[in-house]
């Protein structure tokens, strides 16, 4: 199975439209094809998405909330005990490779792609890729 640590933003746009690569990704996800990485702070910006008004009509929140719960049963719950700062342009995605890292996966799968990979470490085993490209490389 492969480990992948899903951005947020990915799972907003999953939702938010019936079609596109980022519903795929849930839907392999959800299949048990990918496995889903969790840690703190990224549960955390799941949950906090779910109260927030970005969804459109798509999906009511119950549904939203029934993938959430989905997802969490398909993943795995890592602790983080190394942090790797300074790392990114932005503070706030050094979460996302720090849980890749601790969680031993091989990709990040988000539409921010240029932030993350713009990391001052590289990290050789850790891509960050599109969710067309993850995709790609996993199908």
């Amino acid at each position: 199975m492969v480990r992948l640590v899903i951005d947020t933003n990915i799972f907003v746009a999953g939702l938010r439209s019936a079609g596109g690569a980022s519903r795929q990704v849930l839907r392999r996800a959800l299949e048990g094809n990918y496995q889903p990485l969790f840690g703190n702070a990224l549960w955390q910006e799941y949950c906090d998405l779910l109260e927030r008004d970005v969804w459109g009509t798509a999906t009511t929140a119950q549904e939203r909330e029934q993938v959430l719960a989905a997802l969490a049963k398909r993943g795995r719950w890592v602790t983080i005990y190394y942090g790797w700062r300074p790392n990114l342009p932005d503070e706030a995605d050094n979460h996302l490779v720090e849980l890749a890292l601790a969680g031993g996966a091989v990709g990040i799968v988000t539409h921010n792609v240029r932030d993350l990979g713009q990391g001052e470490l590289v990290f050789d085993q850790l891509r960050v890729l599109t969710p067309a490209q993850c995709l790609e490389e996993w199908q």
